[in-house]
């Protein structure tokens, strides 16, 4: 299985996220279920190939 780090906050009564690999790319949901449940959508779609150009983090190893 597969793990992903996200990062989330509260706003109001919505829970907002994103996936630290995809920064650019955010959801939301009224609970933080539902939140993780678009987020692993949100995964799904952004690793199927199916959406062009799509941005990603990496890191570089320098030295």
């Amino acid at each position: 299985m597969d793990r992903q780090k996200y990062r989330y906050w509260q706003d109001e009564d919505m829970w907002i996220g994103y996936l630290e690999e995809f920064p650019d790319y955010w959801t939301q949901g009224h609970t933080m279920e539902e939140l993780e449940v678009n987020l692993r959508d949100i995964y799904v779609e952004l690793t199927s190939g199916r959406i062009p150009s799509v941005r990603r983090v990496a890191e570089l190893e320098i030295g």
